[in-house]
């Protein structure tokens, strides 16, 4: 048996105390897919009790609690450290032709502060004096004044969040530090580009999330009345602190997706990536941009006329270089020899749902559209198609592709595309009838509602169903090619790569000697 990463060491103290980036990559993702797992359970038990006016399976008080947990843990534990933790640990280093990231030590510490947080949060479901019920968003002054245990979701956001600036300050010292010979920027892998900018964005922007969530634990032990307008604090200052960490945070969900679909797009359509310089600077105006349109989210706050025109034009602004990229992909496409294989099918997926996300996000930059659907449905719809349809997608589309990478085995494509059938399918009868309530006026987080919005929410429940289904198809195939699968080779796909020119499982340190590189990474002949 050729020495590989999985089976160098044995033991389960070989995995915990690690510094490989590789088994650190693994880890997350099986911490990551259990978080995910427990956050799908919450949200099919909401829909459950949304299947009906009237109470169905629950209190007002147990649904407020799942609907806030259920966002804790798919934002701070499955999106926002998704591709990044996982694939950026497992694979930078190798795109970069190094043997590992920068700090390998501090690589781990983040993944334990990333458990810790993790199950920090969860404990806060049933610990002391009753699950958090504030949203996941924390909205001063009710956080304050609640008797649950807003404290323990609060400092686990804030666990979590160090865990986010470790891996961001990791990343950017290795694509700086740890490039191969011959590595130039303009040969960097356009997944490294979509890391690198997300990895600012963690580093500058998580730090005043940090300090949000401490001061809200602060007001509430010791009361000093920084929020809380009853003390002379002002609740808008908390809303501002969290956005500008918040807003950013959507674009560390979603660059480095669109670095994957990247990667994805050339390798199957069998051609040189188009505009290869667009979508590397792109990937850094986006992250710029966005730090600049957080009070978007406050239209309706009260905030002067002269702010909102700002910060609504500031979010037109974000989307052209969304834009861009989506036009470089598609144009790769063009005229390609198109080998429509499961990775492929979730970034055409990523691009549909990610673009009807985008447009309807313009919606909500447009400041009289805005006060309509503000706090509706069709935010929650919204959100869904950007990050679930965005970052979910392509999460899953990223597993398939580099999974006979990760194990060394590959799985059964027609119970894949099944999957993925279902996936699609159930998605949008899940989520585009939230749409339609919300511009009906339905407004969000409400345990109950009218008669005439039954219809759609149980057309809406229904798509859970059959999206829920689609999960247990895809990890079921996942899990049986991990156990029995056949052996998928070095290069499955054709990728040109670095990761691909070395065997599957990879060795321990990447590679035998480090490579001098000479080309770019996508030179197809078209």
């Amino acid at each position: 048996m050729n020495p590989n990463y999985l089976n160098a060491e044995r033991g389960i103290k070989s995995w915990l105390f690690t510094t490989d980036h590789k088994r650190i990559g693994v880890l997350y993702l099986a911490a990551m897919l259990i978080f995910f797992g427990s956050g799908v359970v919450l949200g099919l038990l909401m829909r459950l009790e949304l299947i009906a006016p009237g109470k169905t399976i629950m209190e007002a008080q147990t649904y407020n609690a799942l609907f806030t947990l259920h966002g804790v843990i798919m934002i701070f534990l499955f999106i926002i450290p998704g591709i990044p933790a996982v694939f950026g640990n497992f694979f930078l280093p190798i795109l970069l032709g190094a043997k590992d990231v920068a700090f390998p030590r501090l690589n781990l510490l983040s993944w334990w502060c990333y458990i810790a947080g993790g199950v920090l949060a969860l404990v806060s479901l049933f610990a002391g004096s009753g699950a958090i019920d504030t949203g996941w968003t924390f909205y001063v002054p009710y956080s304050i004044r609640t008797g649950t245990n807003v404290t323990l979701g609060l400092s686990a956001a804030f666990i979590i969040g160090w865990s986010s600036i470790l891996t961001g300050l990791n990343f950017i010292t290795t694509i700086h530090r740890m490039k191969a010979p011959g590595m130039t920027w303009f040969r960097l892998p356009l997944f490294t580009w979509a890391l690198y900018a997300t990895s600012w964005i963690q580093l500058l922007a998580t730090p005043v999330l940090g300090i949000t969530l401490l001061l809200v634990i602060a007001e509430r032990y010791f009361g000093i009345g920084l929020f809380d307008p009853a003390k002379g604090g002002d609740p808008l200052l908390f809303q501002h602190m969290f956005w500008i960490y918040s807003h950013p945070a959507v674009y560390i969900m979603i660059i480095p997706g669109m670095g994957v679909i990247s990667e994805i797009i050339p390798v199957f359509a069998h051609k040189k990536i188009f505009g290869y310089k667009a979508i590397a600077f792109s990937s850094l105006a986006i992250a710029f941009v966005g730090y600049l349109v957080w009070g978007h989210h406050m239209f309706t706050s009260g905030m002067s006329n002269t702010a909102r025109i700002i910060f609504s034009f500031l979010t037109f602004l974000v989307a052209v270089p969304s834009g861009i990229k989506v036009f470089n992909w598609v144009a790769t496409l063009y005229k390609g020899s198109i080998d429509l294989s499961v990775p492929l099918l979730y970034a055409l997926s990523f691009i549909f749902l990610f673009s009807i996300g985008g447009l309807t996000g313009l919606l909500n930059a447009a400041l009289a559209v805005d006060v309509h659907i503000h706090d509706t449905y069709f935010i929650v719809g919204h959100f869904h198609y950007t990050m679930f349809g965005g970052a979910g997608f392509i999460f899953f589309g990223a597993l398939h592709y580099w999974f006979p990478k990760m194990f060394g085995k590959m799985y059964n494509q027609g119970a894949a595309k099944l999957a993925w059938l279902f996936l699609i399918a159930g998605f949008n009868v899940l989520y585009f009838p939230m749409y339609v309530l919300g511009w009906q006026g339905l407004p969000r987080r409400y345990y109950d509602y009218l008669p005439e919005f039954h219809n759609l929410q149980l057309i809406s429940t229904i798509g859970s169903w059959i999206l829920a289904v689609g999960l247990i198809l895809m990890f079921a195939n996942l899990l049986k090619a991990l156990l029995k699968g056949p052996s998928a080779g070095s290069n499955p796909w054709g990728g040109l790569t670095l990761e691909w020119q070395i065997p599957s499982p990879p060795p321990v340190e990447n590679f035998e000697q480090i490579p001098v590189i000479s080309r770019g990474p996508y030179d197809y002949n078209s």
